[in-house]
């Protein structure tokens, strides 16, 4: 298993971010997905190049601004996912720290190229880009 941890200065204020991370339905900063659907705790979509995901959203804490999820089925052979988003206020930015465990290892690259695009739709999405 592999943990892959990206973090991300933001200039803008950490409610802000949080107001599009934790809304497990947007999708207007996750590349290759046009439409997100909740049923229960599990989102599913359609991501372009890869096909369906399932993900149980295992957490959204609005005081501690951290949302979890695992990948519950994908395309992939993917043996296990967990995936953590945390935005940590500072004054009139923040820092967003996503880490995500990833098994087996062959698909590490894969998962850490998606995280990177969607911080980049994420500061786009911000007016940051």
């Amino acid at each position: 298993m592999q943990t892959i941890h990206l973090e991300q200065e933001l200039a803008c204020p950490a409610s802000a971010v949080w107001e599009v991370v934790s809304d497990v339905c947007r999708s207007d900063w996750v590349p290759m997905v046009d439409s997100i659907d909740l049923e229960d705790d599990v989102r599913s979509f359609e991501m372009e190049g890869v096909g369906p995901v399932r993900e149980r959203i295992l957490e959204v804490d609005h005081e501690a601004l951290c949302l979890r999820y695992s990948a519950i089925s994908t395309p992939a052979n993917i043996e296990h996912h967990l995936a953590t988003i945390r935005i940590l206020p500072n004054g009139d930015s923040c820092l967003l720290q996503w880490t995500t465990e990833i098994a087996p290892d062959q698909y590490a690259d894969t998962v850490r190229g998606g995280m990177q695009l969607s911080i980049a739709g994420l500061r786009k999405v911000l007016g940051l880009e």
